[in-house]
């Protein structure tokens, strides 16, 4: 084959090869990279008959980081229909209830049974679906949302893992299907996206009084057991 002509064909496959990986490489930068990070305590304090006065509530973020800034003239893409698991772990890493609670968005609407009448007859209807798990939420890049793991009341020494399903407990709020106990425990968290995972470990602090209650990172020798 003639030489000018070889090089020319070795040139067009080298090039179309460069594309290829080009675009690969593009794709892949703009894919969502979602994590976790610690989000400050938040104490709330009720006056409405609410079945706790004073609640501290503990929770993480997930986040959509933003591309680096000399790929900004890109986008990257956002995290579609994020969800997400909570199991809680001794410290020696045995799961405590042998199952995974969902996720709960702390911005999402709170599900509380539905109200109406059946003539002149009050009735409350209960949608056991938006108890099972929260809304999906999409996480646009540089930006976060917030989602709770445990709650306490009224300086009570217990903890309660916090989902849907504590709004129609018995007790309200203080869910006995997720007592945690006055204690220190291991929080896994597992959260997916379109095409993304991310976990993270977490220490739950519950041996202090409320206004301690608080998470914190996980040490070196911390790990769980499914």
């Amino acid at each position: 084959m003639d030489p000018a002509i070889l090089h020319t064909i070795s040139s067009i496959i080298f090039g179309a090869l460069i594309a290829i990986a080009t675009t690969i490489a593009i794709e892949n930068l703009r894919r969502p990279r979602i994590g976790l990070k610690l989000h400050p305590s938040v104490d709330m304090h009720y006056e409405d008959g609410r079945p706790a006065k004073e609640a501290r509530f503990l929770s993480l973020e997930l986040y959509n980081e933003p591309l680096p800034r000399w790929a900004r003239w890109m986008s990257r893409q956002a995290a579609l229909q994020c969800y997400g698991t909570v199991t809680f772990h001794h410290l020696d890493g045995q799961n405590v209830f042998g199952r995974a609670m969902p996720v709960r968005w702390s911005g999402s609407i709170e599900p509380v049974p539905l109200q109406g009448f059946v003539g002149d007859k009050p009735m409350v209807i209960f949608d056991h679906s938006r108890y099972v798990s929260s809304p999906r939420e999409d996480v646009y890049p540089g930006e976060a949302v917030r989602f709770d793991i445990a709650a306490r009341f009224d300086h009570e020494d217990e903890c309660y893992g916090w989902c849907n399903q504590n709004y129609i407990s018995i007790p309200i709020w203080r869910n006995p299907e997720w007592r945690l106990g006055n204690k220190i425990l291991l929080v896994k968290i597992t959260m997916i996206s379109s095409g993304e995972k991310c976990t993270g470990i977490y220490r739950l602090i519950n041996d202090v009084p409320q206004k301690d209650f608080r998470l914190e990172p996980a040490l070196p020798r911390d790990a769980v057991r499914d």
